[in-house]
């Protein structure tokens, strides 16, 4: 096995060379098709699922409209998986989810051929490995079609910085919405504690505990030594913040015994210093909604993946209506649940369809409602008119929907976990901003609270959270942090 190692590596060394050799050519070929002239740099983000409209999105092309208006002179390029779309259908898209407006002409996107080698499907088993290695091969299609002057990744695969630094020799930057492996999964691995990360299959034994375990050890030691490559990290939260950082500093003796990675650690520098950005959020279109007079509807925004943990908001809203009867009533006491989110892929729309399955069994059918993947000005509405917003993910690495719930001038109710606990749902000026939760039950004494809150009392939370969110989490907050972590610095220098 060595020696074939051996053998491959100056085969991998000539590719790399051929490829740097080439991209000259390719990046002369690029500034001729927008027709902007000149020798602009290249920053190249690294974001296959861009086209999804989720939270991370609103990051990357805030991130983008921010570089155009400070640096018009960059060219921004996308790597996307997103082949069966188009550049304009893209945009178009982010005008109506986000209300961005970029520049075509300063925008290119690299599409991608194998995005499925990171889908969840295609490793049903081993699947933080499979992605890690997938989004490898990816990063090698990526740099073999345009190598940029700078990387950076705005999704999460810190394995592909390997690929990039090997082939492409440029600096590599991050924006960590949430670490691939954390100390957590291995405390439930370990503690056998059943999650959507944790089938029941492997909970249930021990000695599938216990090799689940050694996995997790390999891959977490693989892991920081990915994120180590990195010249500049972002990350969305102090939840974040705090597993990236315990992630950087992890050992293994025994690992360490065990492969070369030691003797190479003088190839690279320091680890790069985790810095809080927290997410753009779009504050001011929704702080001069009406505090006063909403409709007592419990308003659910995220899309429909399983770590959002729908199942567990239709379980407490059915809680809900059972302790307290009159929300369930056909008076002004009547209270709806609407579960706003966009649905992905076949994975999701089956979500959906269980979902569905779930409220008919639970007699929900008449109190609910799910609008699917719905326009940026649809979701405005719902967050105009809605009293309470509803979160229930664990360890939600940030919650750009409870800010934006806040920032509406809704209540919210999350999660007491992550960032939701940690960043967002806070004590301001002396009072709660929302509250927090941990299981249906109590979910839906939190829902009630909310619900039963004095008019005064209930005027005061909503003012409270809404000052909270603008001044913390607005678009604006995000440019400077962004701006502040030093990205700049590693574009070349005649750039």
């Amino acid at each position: 096995m060595l020696l074939i190692l051996l053998l491959l590596i100056p085969v991998f060394v000539l590719c790399a060379r051929r490829l740097r050799r080439n991209n000259a050519s390719r990046k002369r070929a690029l500034i001729q098709s927008l027709g902007v002239g000149g020798d602009s740099p290249i920053v190249g983000f690294f974001h296959p699922y861009c086209n999804a409209g989720g939270g991370g999105e609103r990051v990357l092309w805030t991130a983008i409209a921010a570089i155009q208006r400070a640096r018009p002179d960059i060219i921004s390029v996308v790597y996307s998986g997103d082949t069966e779309t188009t550049k304009a259908s893209i945009l178009a898209k982010v005008q109506g989810r986000f209300n961005i407006q970029l520049r075509p002409s300063r925008l290119h996107f690299v599409f991608l051929e194998s995005r499925y080698l990171v889908e969840d499907s295609t490793w049903p088993k081993f699947t933080l490995l499979g992605q890690s290695l997938g989004s490898m091969c990816l990063a090698w299609e990526a740099m073999s079609k345009l190598i940029p002057d700078l990387f950076i990744d705005t999704m999460g695969y810190a394995f592909a910085f390997h690929v990039v630094a090997a082939l492409g020799n440029v600096p590599i930057g991050a924006y960590v919405h949430y670490p691939t492996i954390s100390t957590d999964m291995l405390a439930r691995v370990k503690s056998r504690k059943r999650w959507h990360t944790n089938a029941d299959s492997i909970s249930s034994s021990n000695l599938l505990s216990k090799g689940k375990l050694l996995y997790y050890r390999f891959f977490m030691y693989y892991y920081a030594w990915s994120l180590s490559r990195a010249r500049f990290l972002m990350v969305n939260s102090t939840w974040t913040k705090n597993h990236v950082d315990s992630i950087l500093q992890h050992t293994d003796r025994i690992l360490d015994l065990l492969h070369v990675y030691p003797m190479l650690t003088f190839l690279h520098e320091k680890p790069p210093i985790a810095r809080i950005v927290y997410p753009p959020c779009d504050t001011a279109a929704m702080s001069n909604f009406p505090l006063r007079g909403r409709e007592r509807v419990i308003l659910s925004v995220a899309q429909f993946r399983p770590e959002k943990d729908h199942a567990m908001q239709l379980h407490s809203f059915h809680k809900l209506l059972q302790t307290h009867p009159e929300y369930a009533g056909s008076d002004t006491e009547r209270v709806r649940l609407v579960l706003v989110g966009g649905s992905r892929n076949a994975g999701d729309a089956a979500r959906v369809d269980s979902l569905l399955k779930l409220a008919q069994e639970l007699g929900l059918t008449d109190h609910i409602a799910f609008v699917i993947n719905a326009s940026y000005p649809v979701v405005l509405d719902w967050l105009r008119r809605s009293s309470i917003g509803l979160s229930t993910m664990v360890d939600e690495h940030f919650g750009i929907n409870v800010v934006e719930f806040m920032a509406a001038g809704m209540i919210p109710v999350a999660h007491a976990s992550g960032g939701p606990l940690m960043d967002i749902v806070v004590p301001y000026e002396g009072g709660p901003t929302g509250f927090h939760a941990r299981d249906s039950d109590s979910f839906a004494e939190a829902l009630h609270n909310a619900l039963s809150l004095s008019n005064a009392e209930e005027l005061a939370m909503r003012e409270r959270a809404r000052k909270w969110a603008v001044q913390r989490f607005s678009e604006e907050e995000f440019v400077k942090g962004w701006d502040s972590s030093g990205w700049l610095s590693w574009l070349p220098k005649n750039s």
